[in-house]
């Protein structure tokens, strides 16, 4: 099981929040299931950099969604933030 982005949580609400979301996603293993499918695309080369794993996928595009992030500034926080990693 790949580390969590949400392992250190900050003591501030939205650090609660960060915890509650990644034990709920703890909880519902099977949504992994449904990234790993919708990610793995049949005839595709094999080229190129490997692309994150399907556990971070799915946490990155939740946490992008629920703060209504753009993708550059998930990619400030992810690196900003330990909270967000």
């Amino acid at each position: 099981v790949q580390a969590s982005i949400f392992d250190v949580f900050a003591t501030h609400e939205i650090g609660h929040e960060l915890k509650a979301m990644s034990q709920w996603l703890d909880e519902h293993r099977d949504l992994l299931g449904l990234v790993v499918r919708d990610l793995g695309r049949r005839g595709v080369k094999a080229t190129g950099r490997q692309g994150l794993p399907a556990e971070a996928v799915l946490r990155c595009a939740l946490l992008k969604q629920y703060r209504q992030l753009t993708y550059q500034e998930l990619a400030f926080h992810l690196e900003d933030s330990a909270s967000f990693r």
